[in-house]
């Protein structure tokens, strides 16, 4: 099985920020990755007993920048979704889907960016706690991180790609 997606780790290291970017955006890119040149029908295609599918993760992913990185680092109640579930809307295309993963990684990287420094608190507290942005961009980084390994395994099912 060849190894058609991958790509290389960041070697960023100039500094805090830029190295928390860096993997961010590298675990984000890697997620969008398992989307390419899938039809709609792949994208929902559900493999697995929990009914994940790819499409699933990028919309639970869209759920979870909204919420960590709008609601919390940028105190926008509005991004506050509820529940940060997998179930992608009826009526949503897997087109709307990931623009919506776009829009979302693009106001999330302006929140991280507006905060300045990573030490800063969050806007509104997590379960009571004024918890850290560097503390939200090092979990949003495991929880796409993670995603994205799911995203993997489902792709490899789907049609054989592998790659990170």
């Amino acid at each position: 099985m060849a190894e058609t997606q991958r790509r290389r780790v960041p070697r960023n290291d100039g500094g805090e920020l830029d190295t928390a970017m860096a993997f961010l955006s590298f675990a984000r890119q890697s997620v969008m990755k398992k989307a390419d040149g899938l039809t709609e029908e792949q994208l929902r295609q559900v493999l697995v007993e929990s009914g994940t599918t790819v499409l699933g993760l990028i919309h639970h992913l869209t759920l979870a920048e909204r919420f960590w990185f709008g609601y919390h680092v940028a105190g926008r109640e509005s991004d506050d979704p509820g529940d940060i579930g997998m179930q992608v809307p009826a009526g949503r295309s897997s087109g709307q889907v990931l623009a919506d993963y776009h829009a979302a990684i693009a106001a999330s990287d302006a929140a991280i960016r507006a905060a300045g420094d990573l030490g800063e608190p969050v806007a509104i507290p997590v379960e009571g706690t004024f918890l850290s942005v560097r503390w939200v961009v090092a979990h949003m980084t495991s929880e796409t991180a993670r995603h994205a390994g799911h995203a993997d395994i489902l792709r490899e099912q789907i049609d054989g790609t592998t790659g990170r």
